[in-house]
């Protein structure tokens, strides 16, 4: 019991306060080495995240969620919370993703639009709620195949789940490029780029929600030199 108090008494005062950063999925992989790097320069704040898609967090904040920071997958849904103002600052863009098509099948993805045609599932985000969906669907529609193959689509609830479906059930996955990049990803090496031409650029978008010294210290960092080059490790493109 007295270790257990201590234990307790020690996590109090490692961290001077906790923030609630509500992240986009796509994220899932970079924001553990972002916190790091952020914990180094500001030991005393705890950063928590709540990871899912960009458009079920908004509603989450749109019900009042007491978030702190809010990393969209796009930029419409932080300049709506601003328009509504449930934000402080202006969206910015901090990153824009990219999506790629992979399998963990022996499926030759260099000529896609004919291993989308003959693919018997295709798992992609759900459009209605993720940008990565969204832009999913936008590229399948500018192969000019969407009506072709419609019905092999598996929606995930994030871009995150779309990889879980991918890895364990459809042909094909069209994920987000970032998360390729984690440790638990890089042993699988078929995957492609899709032409960026072939979809709208994927603008993330980060606002803050709050006035606390705390949370502008982390929404800061997010534009330092440091996170730019983490997210640029992870694939994202910084410019």
């Amino acid at each position: 019991m007295k270790k257990f108090f201590l234990i307790f008494v020690f996590t109090i005062f490692s961290y001077a306060s906790t923030i609630l950063v509500a992240a986009s999925a796509n994220t899932m992989y970079v924001m553990p080495e972002i916190i790091k790097a952020f914990n180094k320069k500001c030991p005393k704040i705890n950063v928590r995240t709540i990871l899912a898609s960009s458009g079920k967090l908004i509603a989450q904040i749109m019900h009042g969620a007491k978030y702190d920071v809010f990393l969209s997958a796009n930029m419409k849904y932080p300049e709506f919370l601003y328009k509504y103002k449930k934000s402080i600052t202006k969206p910015k863009i901090y990153a824009k993703g990219a999506i790629v098509l992979f399998s963990v099948k022996h499926i030759n993805l260099q000529n896609y639009k004919k291993a989308l045609i003959n693919c018997n599932s295709l798992a992609i985000a759900n459009p209605k709620t993720a940008p990565y969906g969204k832009a999913s669907v936008e590229f399948l529609k500018n192969i000019k195949i969407y009506n072709r193959i419609k019905n092999k689509l598996i929606y995930a609830e994030s871009v995150s789940q779309v990889v879980a479906y991918t890895l364990n059930a459809a042909d094909i996955g069209i994920v987000a490029k970032s998360i390729l990049f984690s440790p638990k990803m890089k042993r699988f090496k078929n995957y492609i780029d899709i032409p960026q031409n072939l979809y709208s650029p994927i603008n993330q978008g980060i606002i803050l929600l709050n006035n606390k010294n705390e949370s502008k210290k982390f929404y800061d960092f997010i534009f330092s030199d440091e996170a730019k080059k983490i997210f640029s490790k992870y694939g994202y493109i910084i410019k």
